[in-house]
């Protein structure tokens, strides 16, 4: 991996491929790692960068306020600062593909940095903040996961983030998902957790996103359901919408080559993103 400072630290990245500029961000506790069934094919036609958000895989965490963690705004401004460095402005714009948190980075992104972004692919991600309850479990784990250790977040979160079938006849995706979960460092996640409990909710700006948008969802995902992620489908103009069969919350990983194709079949048809200053 490469690395490059922004003013909070350092992000580690990935990059693969020339052409149309794709950027995946991954979702939580994980790393890059779970696009690796992504980067191999988009690679036969895209450039892609695969960064590391800050606390995860090889990027250090940085400068974290305690209390308050890691903002989802504060991560798509890493991402920002990661596109100035490696010498990709506002006139090469790229397609953004958020999964889970990275969907809620996502939102940030079109919302503060819109002119930098080409589409928007939304992976098994939310756009309503969380309940009381949900809200007061991410601080119990931000409060906690040090005590616990990141193996029994990986024991805690793996059947809620694989379908059952996975979860039954594919112990390899089960344990790999547990393999990244488990080596991410209990500081990381406790600043994620606390930025994602004070995330706001995305719904009433759905209506006012202007970039082409896919919106991938699992068929049997029980994080985002597929009702949930076609209503925000509905919501964003023109936006098209494709349930991934034989997955659960993590279709990347679970079923990467329907993903592939939506992705590929998404990106190839946006108009004008072949153009000469690309």
């Amino acid at each position: 991996m490469n690395a490059v400072k922004i003013s909070t630290g350092e992000i580690a990245y990935i990059e693969r491929g020339t052409g149309p500029l794709v950027l995946l961000v991954h979702g939580f506790p994980l790393d890059h790692t779970m696009w690796d069934g992504q980067v191999e094919a988009l690679t036969e036609r895209f450039r892609v960068i695969v960064p590391d958000l800050r606390g995860f895989g090889r990027s250090p965490l940085g400068i974290v306020d305690p209390d308050l963690g890691i903002t989802m705004e504060q991560y798509a401004d890493d991402l920002v600062e990661l596109l100035d460095a490696l010498t990709i402005g506002a006139d090469n714009q790229v397609v953004l593909a958020g999964f889970s948190m990275g969907g809620y980075i996502a939102w940030q992104f079109v919302q503060k940095h819109l002119r930098r972004l080409r589409a928007l692919v939304l992976c098994d991600a939310r756009a309503a903040d969380d309940t009381d309850e949900a809200r007061a479990g991410r601080l119990k784990m931000a409060e906690k996961v040090a005590e616990w250790g990141a193996a029994r977040v990986a024991e805690m979160m793996g059947p809620k983030l694989i379908a059952p079938k996975t979860f039954e006849s594919r112990p390899e995706v089960v344990a790999a998902v547990r393999r990244v979960v488990g080596r991410t460092a209990p500081a990381a996640i406790a600043a994620a957790q606390r930025g994602m409990a004070r995330r706001p909710d995305m719904t009433a700006f759905l209506r006012q996103i202007t970039v082409p948008t896919l919106v991938l969802v699992g068929a049997d995902d029980a994080i985002s359901p597929p009702a949930e992620m076609q209503s925000i489908a509905l919501a964003i103009p023109d936006a098209k919408f494709v349930v991934i069969p034989n997955a659960g919350h993590m279709t990347p990983m679970e079923n990467p080559d329907a993903v592939n194709r939506a992705m590929i079949d998404f990106i190839t048809h946006l108009p004008r993103l072949f153009s000469p200053s690309q």
